[in-house]
C-alpha cells in the first residue's frame, strides 16, 4: 500500500519578503513585489522590471566561509530549508538520517555566477576564477548543500525542468516517501537568475512584460492587457513526512499531499500544446492519483504567467472541470510575485497549502480588463475567505513539461 504523506514544515523567500508569515501576509493583502531592477542598470533592456528579493541576508543563515561557496540560488535554498526544518521541529539523528532525503531543484541555477566569472576570466585570465565556481553553479548542489547542512544521508536529487521544477521536486519526493524509500524529504524549488544575460535572453524571446513605467501593474495574469511575464526570484521549501513517522514525533501537520501528475506536451520548445491538451491530461493524472473527482477541488493556483498562454490554461481547466470550472476559484499568485521560474512551484505549493489552512484564497491582482478567452472566476484583485478541503497547483515549463499537485486538509 502507498504510504500517506503530510507536510510539517514550510520555508519561503519571495519578492514579497523573507519568511512565510511576511510573504503570506502580503499575498493576502494583494501587494506586488515587482519594481525596477536594481541588481544592474537595466536601461538598455526591453524589460527593466523584476521581482527582486530585497530583505534577505545570507549571513543570518550561513557563515561567511560557506557563503563564498554558493551562488544566490543556493543561499535561498539553504535558508528556506532551515526555515522549513525549524518550523517542522524535525531533527536529524544517527537513528533517522539515512531515512531523510532532499529533493530541491532550480530551472536556471547559477547563471549570475557564470556571467560574473566569465567576465573576470576575459579581463584578468583564468587565475581569477574561484575554486568554488563549479559547485556554485551546479543545480544539484542545492540538495547537496542542504544535505550537508543537516547531515542527511537519504535520497538526494533534484529536478531541472524549467518552470515545472518546484512542483516536480515536491511530487517526486512525495513518491519517494509513498514507496517507503524515505521517512521524510526536504523538497521544493529555488531560483536567483535576475542578471543581464537572463533578462536579455528572455527579452530576446519577447517573453517579458515591457510595462516598465508601471511595475506594480505589469504582472496581470488572465487580463486582456497582459504582455509577458515578470521575472522573480526566491525559494519555496517543504518538509514532507510519512504520516506515522510524523505522528510518532508529535509533529504539527499542515496538510496531506493527495495526488501528483506529470507528463509532456511533446509539441514545442516554448509554447504549450493548443487547447491545453497536455495541461488537462496532467491535472487529470493528479486527480486520478488522488482518487478525487473534479468537484472535490475547491481552488486552483494556476501556472498563469501573464502571457498569451493563460487562455490555454483556462481552456485546460474547463476541459477537466466542465461546467464546475465556472464555479471553481482560480487565481495566479504570480500577479504579485512575478514568475520565479524553477522556484515557482515551491512557493505556489506553499500558498496553496496556506489557502487551505487559513481559509483565504489569494487574489489575482491587476485584473482590470476581462479577456473573452479567460472567463473563469480568477478571485479578482482581493483575497476571498472560503473554507476549502482540497486544492490543485499547476506548473508548466518550456519543453512542454507539465506538473500538477493536489493538497488536501489532513484528517485521520
Amino acid at each position: 500500500m502507498k504510504k500517506r504523506v503530510v507536510v510539517t514544515g514550510l520555508g519561503l523567500i519571495t519578492p514579497l519578503g523573507t519568511g512565510v508569515e511576511k510573504s503570506w501576509k502580503a499575498i493576502c493583502a494583494g501587494e506586488s513585489g515587482i519594481d525596477r531592477i536594481t541588481r544592474f542598470d537595466p536601461t538598455e533592456f526591453s524589460s527593466r522590471i523584476a521581482g527582486e528579493v530585497k530583505d534577505f541576508n545570507p549571513e543570518a543563515y550561513s557563515d561567511k566561509k560557506e557563503i563564498k561557496k554558493m551562488d544566490t540560488f543556493i543561499h535561498y535554498a539553504v535558508a528556506a530549508s532551515q526555515m522549513a526544518m525549524d518550523d517542522s521541529g524535525l531533527k536529524s539523528t544517527d537513528e533517522n538520517r539515512d531515512r531523510i532525503g532532499v529533493y530541491v531543484g532550480a530551472g536556471i541555477g547559477g547563471l549570475p555566477a557564470i556571467e560574473h566569472y566569465h567576465q573576470k576570466m576575459l579581463e584578468n585570465g583564468p587565475k581569477k576564477i574561484s575554486p568554488f565556481f563549479i559547485p556554485m553553479v551546479l543545480i544539484n548542489l542545492t540538495s547537496g548543500q542542504i544535505a550537508i547542512r543537516f547531515g542527511l544521508n537519504g535520497p538526494n536529487s533534484c529536478a531541472v525542468t524549467a518552470c515545472s521544477t518546484g512542483t516536480h521536486s515536491i511530487g517526486d519526493a512525495f513518491r519517494i516517501i509513498q514507496r517507503g524509500e524515505a521517512d521524510a524529504m526536504i523538497a521544493g524549488g529555488t531560483e536567483a537568475a535576475i542578471c543581464p544575460l537572463a533578462v536579455g535572453g528572455f527579452g530576446a524571446m519577447k517573453a517579458l512584460s515591457t510595462k516598465n513605467d508601471e511595475p506594480k501593474r505589469a504582472s496581470r495574469p488572465f487580463d486582456r492587457e497582459r504582455d509577458g511575464f515578470v521575472m522573480g526570484e526566491g525559494a519555496g521549501i517543504l518538509v514532507m513526512e510519512e504520516l506515522d513517522f510524523a505522528r510518532k514525533r508529535g509533529a504539527k501537520i499542515y496538510c496531506e499531499i493527495a495526488g501528483y501528475g506529470m507528463n509532456a506536451d511533446a509539441y514545442h520548445i516554448t509554447a504549450p500544446s493548443p487547447q491545453g491538451h497536455g495541461a488537462a491530461k496532467c491535472m487529470r493524472l493528479a486527480l486520478d492519483d488522488a482518487k478525487m473527482r473534479p468537484e472535490d477541488i475547491g481552488y486552483v493556483n494556476a501556472h498563469a504567467t501573464s502571457t498569451s498562454a493563460d487562455s490555454i490554461e483556462t481552456q485546460a481547466i474547463k476541459t477537466v472541470f466542465g461546467e464546475y470550472a465556472y464555479r471553481l476559484p482560480v487565481s495566479s499568485t504570480k500577479s504579485m510575485t512575478g514568475h520565479l521560474l524553477g522556484a515557482a512551484g515551491g512557493i505556489e505549493a506553499i500558498f496553496t497549502i496556506l489557502a487551505i489552512k487559513d481559509g483565504i484564497l489569494p487574489p489575482t491582482i491587476n485584473y482590470e480588463y476581462p479577456d473573452t478567452e479567460c472567463d473563469l472566476d480568477y478571485v479578482p484583485n482581493k483575497a476571498r475567505y472560503a473554507g476549502i478541503n482540497a486544492a490543485l497547483s499547476n506548473s508548466f515549463g518550456f519543453g512542454g513539461t507539465n506538473a500538477s499537485i493536489i493538497v488536501k486538509r489532513f484528517t485521520d
